[in-house]
């Protein structure tokens, strides 16, 4: 089996054998209109095989795996959005790592980008622990909530802007379910920037026109409803940005300090 089949066991699994599966864009439209809570979305983002190459992709790195985790079973299956039910703070990033989420079963988790975002949002204050190693570990998040544009491990980290679009109605509708108490949108990197606004448009968030350009510590005021949302941009702690010091540990942390403020 090249993927955990739903209601196993693992640790944190939001799906049963009976939770229904999108099979095409139609699929996952109809049936995250229709998700009534986060736990029933959860479950359902969690089983999805819309996108062909993706679950082709996914799979195959689960049955083959990496030597360093060759005795390990690796989760194989979309990435569900987790964290607070009530969030304040929505953390947006743009898809699983083949090694990291798609092994461990959730985003930013084994792998180094995890590695560097986990202490930031602990050293202020949003997580309980400073690594996320595994689904079941004990990590949770405060007030905050972590979703992907893209549930699926893609290919070099790069999906199609076909996928993109297929996968756009589980987060719209996550932070649909999540509005009425966020006050924070934070975008991890250009990508998620780009996904996300048409994801809050169809979550009912009123945006500015034209669309903000993307910037670390960037900052855009908008609404739902009556209540001020800020969207927060940052770079995306990737290995490549952390080595070469685009991104510092001090500015991770200057960004989620200022979620963290503005959340309150």
């Amino acid at each position: 089996m090249s993927f955990v089949p739903p209601g196993t066991g693992w640790p944190g699994d939001p799906a049963t054998a009976e939770t229904p599966v999108a099979r095409d864009p139609a699929d996952v439209r109809r049936l995250a209109a229709t998700s009534g809570t986060l736990t029933e979305l959860a479950a359902r983002q969690s089983v999805c095989r819309a996108c062909p190459r993706l679950v082709a992709w996914r799979e195959e790195v689960a049955e083959v795996r990496r030597r360093a985790f060759a005795t390990e079973t690796y989760w194989g299956r979309p990435i569900a959005g987790w964290g607070s039910a009530e969030p304040r703070v929505l953390l947006v990033g743009l898809a699983p790592a083949a090694h990291g989420g798609n092994r461990t079963g959730r985003i930013f988790t084994g792998d180094r980008s995890g590695d560097w975002l986990f202490a930031s949002l602990y050293r202020v204050g949003l997580a309980v622990r400073e690594t996320s190693t595994h689904a079941g570990d004990g990590q949770e998040l405060i007030g905050a909530r972590m979703m992907a544009a893209v549930r699926c491990a893609p290919p070099e980290n790069k999906p199609t802007t076909g996928e993109r679009d297929a996968c756009l109605p589980w987060l719209a509708r996550e932070m649909a379910l999540c509005a009425p108490s966020v006050r924070v949108v934070v975008a991890l990197g250009g990508f998620a920037w780009q996904a996300m606004w048409p994801a809050l448009r169809e979550a009912g968030y009123v945006l500015p026109r034209p669309r903000p350009a993307f910037g670390h510590g960037v900052e855009v005021k908008v609404s739902y409803g009556e209540t001020p949302v800020t969207l927060l941009g940052t770079y995306h702690p990737s290995q490549q940005n952390t080595f070469t010091g685009r991104v510092t540990a001090e500015m991770l942390d200057d960004v989620f300090a200022r979620a963290r403020e503005l959340s309150v």
